[in-house]
């Protein structure tokens, strides 16, 4: 008997039917005699329609109050699909996050989950239940529910699989696992059986949205065996073929086979680059240009700084674009202070990673996909490596062409 975590998304839970078919596909897994613990996300749409109304009232919502309005959506969820359980017989009981409780910080909308008490849910599962959680919220220490951010309850999921020690967190979505890129860019994508923490959390920090990154950084911090698989397959699917579908998120030390040099193709159309030019090449320049934007609380990525050529130097970095006219703003409030002589920016760059763990066996990674590029006439704006990762920014107009050129180069349509 093993202890699996459940979780759906809000496209699962899109409607009594679709919360029936999930009750049937939890139901299934329980009578194989696992003992399992549930957490759903929203109904699609909801928690936009709950913030919608928010910021009917108040154009800049108050976060705590914001936060009791968003969370209710993940407990009609829960309700719903514990009454479709009990409906077909089974023993279940569901909670909000605060009645577990999931304990977090005080940040309002993107708290983060500090500890959960599992006591009253092993209880319940020693008595044969089939618990039910809500995703995206906990209670902080003064009794004020919290919620994670957007895709909070990927992170729940996985947080609540590692407080329970669970065998395995099998997260359920729309897609079938996780692809080498997007199949709406390039049809020939393949779906990756097995892929690596460290792998993953790479595509989903740099733009691949299967997964939420706190939840791979959870998942990989705690060692919890993760599986991405789909929720729109027959729920009375063989449970054996059901456990070995999607594609699992594991440690690089638990396969035998030998790593492919690359994984996946990442990318970010939401991307914009700003420039600094002409600023005294002295210490503590990059502090006096990123300290102003960093206590705007907009996060910069990738950074270059020139050569200095007769003590002025260029600085380039890039941020969100919607973050994009906010940094230029305030460079420009602190260009005299810098002693820049201009901001310049351009705000239709797409960022394109190649990500895998077989890098750091494999030279020439870099060679092919800058020949790749250039051979496609596309020109490379920024660089930024990792262990296990290079990026670069390009023209928007060639992001989906780069894509494919870089996907078929290093063959990632062959299993």
């Amino acid at each position: 008997m093993a202890l699996i975590v459940h979780k759906y998304g809000g496209t699962s839970m899109g409607s009594t039917d679709r919360i029936k078919n999930v009750a049937r596909r939890v139901a299934k897994w329980h009578d194989a005699g696992h003992r399992i613990v549930v957490v759903p996300s929203a109904m699609s749409g909801e928690t936009n329609r709950l913030i919608g109304l928010a910021k009917e009232i108040m154009s800049q919502p108050d976060p705590r109050e914001l936060d009791m309005i968003a969370s209710t959506g993940e407990q009609v969820s829960v309700g719903l699909l514990s009454m479709a359980l009990l409906a077909i017989g089974k023993k279940a009981v569901s909670y909000a996050g605060w009645q577990v409780a999931i304990k977090t910080d005080s940040a309002f909308t993107k708290a983060r989950i500090q500890s959960i008490d599992n006591e009253k849910v092993n209880r319940d599962l020693d008595d044969g239940k089939i618990v039910i959680i809500t995703g995206f919220q906990g209670v902080d220490d003064n009794g004020n529910i919290s919620t994670l951010g957007r895709g909070g309850s990927d992170t729940s999921a996985v947080a609540i699989a590692a407080a329970m020690k669970a065998d395995e967190c099998l997260i359920f979505t729309d897609v079938d696992g996780v692809y080498t890129t997007d199949p709406r860019v390039v049809s020939e994508a393949r779906r990756l059986k097995a892929i690596t923490f460290e792998e993953m959390l790479e595509l989903a920090s740099l733009g691949s949205k299967v997964l939420q990154t706190r939840s791979v950084e959870f998942a990989g911090n705690y060692r919890v065996p993760t599986r991405v698989l789909s929720s729109l397959t027959d729920p009375m699917l063989d449970i054996v073929e059901e456990a070995n579908s999607g594609t699992l998120i594991s440690f690089e030390e638990d396969t035998n086979m030998e790593q492919a040099v690359i994984s996946g193709i990442a990318f970010n159309r939401d991307e914009a680059k700003i420039t600094v030019l002409g600023v005294p090449d002295r210490p503590g320049v990059a502090y006096h240009i990123l300290g102003p934007v960093a206590e705007a609380n907009i996060e910069v990525d990738m950074i270059i700084q020139n050569q200095s050529v007769d003590g002025k130097t260029d600085f380039t970095f890039t941020v969100s674009r919607n973050d994009y006219q906010r940094a230029v703003d305030v460079l420009n409030g602190t260009k005299s202070e810098l002693g820049a002589a201009s901001i310049t920016g351009d705000a239709k760059v797409s960022k394109i990673s190649v990500v895998g763990v077989g890098m750091r066996s494999h030279v020439g990674v870099a060679s092919q996909m800058f020949r790749t590029l250039s051979e496609e006439g596309i020109n490379i704006l920024m660089i930024s490596t990792s262990e296990i990762k290079i990026s670069v920014l390009i023209d928007e107009k060639y992001m989906e062409l780069a894509v494919r050129a870089l996907h078929k180069a290093f063959e990632l349509e062959k299993a």
